[in-house]
């Protein structure tokens, strides 16, 4: 029996490590894909938007009215708002995007304005 376990472990490894070099120069670790996820994007969606149209035929779908989708919004905003160094970081880039432009600007201003005296 332990030669059994063994031929079937050398098979395992080998296959399993065929797997890895094909799959390893595209995502660098992990097992390899399969089944829906070894398919192109075009093919997934496909298969996803027959799903979607069953489910609608068939009158189990799930669709978001307003007031829910509101509800999930701040949800949303509730939890990333908790996280104040993700805030200071959002409110930083917020002022450094404006500083930016102000001073964008500025420059085009004065160099209209030098323009102008050039010209007169």
């Amino acid at each position: 029996m332990a030669t059994s376990k063994e031929s079937g472990k050398s098979a395992g490894s080998s296959g399993g490590s065929a797997q890895k070099s094909g799959s390893g120069s595209s995502s660098g670790s992990g097992p390899a894909k399969r089944g829906f996820a070894a398919m192109d994007q075009n093919q997934q969606r496909e298969i996803a938007s027959k799903g979607g149209q069953a489910a609608h035929q068939k009158g189990t779908a799930h669709e978001f009215d307003s007031e829910e989708a509101r509800r999930a919004g701040q949800k949303g905003g509730e939890a990333v708002s908790r996280n104040r160094a993700h805030m200071a970081d959002i409110g930083r880039k917020g002022g450094e995007s404006r500083q930016s432009a102000n001073r964008a600007a500025s420059a085009a201003k004065a160099a209209g304005n030098r323009q102008g005296s050039k010209e007169e």
